[in-house]
């Protein structure tokens, strides 16, 4: 199974799933926003030049993804550093 990175700023409750190696610098080329009323929330998808998948990002992400999930994540704020 491959490992998926994430990162996390619990300053704005942000996350971002990378479905690419972050250190490949790829360029989002078309960001669909989806703001589902639903959930109470927002969720980005990026998607490069040929159209694929290559990062989801969730803001309100403490309420959106298993907490799990952002404790492993790479901190971006400077409480996680």
């Amino acid at each position: 199974m491959a490992d998926v990175k994430v990162t996390y700023d619990k300053t704005v409750n942000a996350a971002y799933v990378y479905f690419t190696d972050p250190q490949d610098c790829v360029n989002s080329a078309q960001t669909y926003p989806c703001d589902p009323v639903d959930v109470d929330g927002m969720i980005n998808l990026d998607f490069d030049e040929q159209g694929r998948l290559i990062g989801i990002e969730v803001l309100a992400a403490s309420s959106k993804l298993p907490e799990y999930l952002l404790k492993s994540a790479e901190r971006l704020d400077t409480e996680g550093a």
